[in-house]
């Protein structure tokens, strides 16, 4: 019964560390036609499967059709009956870099205060 405490363990200790970056919250700014808009995520990923959410002071969407392939990923935000397919990458453990037809945005991961 020991062992198989033991084997228990560490399995879930190695999926622990198989986390992935791209989780937590997120912030980025863009430049529109009517000024500076500030955009946040919130990013979860289970297995190559991305989700979360995408806030702007317009209100908030789900992320759709999220995908992760190691420190890559893709997803697609729809709102106004329009889809837009955004690729990103992991740069760093405080960096994403996002691409999308509108440009590249550059996101800062959001520390939680404790």
């Amino acid at each position: 019964m020991k062992h198989l405490i033991a084997v228990l363990f560490l399995l879930g200790s190695f999926s622990a560390f198989a986390q992935t970056g791209i989780d937590g919250d997120w912030k980025g700014t863009r430049e529109t036609p009517n000024g500076t808009m500030e955009i946040n995520y919130t990013f979860k990923v289970e297995g190559n499967t991305l989700t979360g959410i995408w806030k702007t002071q317009f209100g908030e969407r789900k992320i759709e059709n999220g995908k992760v392939d190691g420190k890559k990923f893709s997803y697609t935000i729809s709102f106004n009956e329009m889809t837009i397919n955004n690729t990103g990458e992991l740069v760093s453990d405080n960096e994403i870099v996002t691409k999308n037809e509108r440009g590249e945005m550059k996101l800062t991961r959001v520390k939680k205060e404790n």
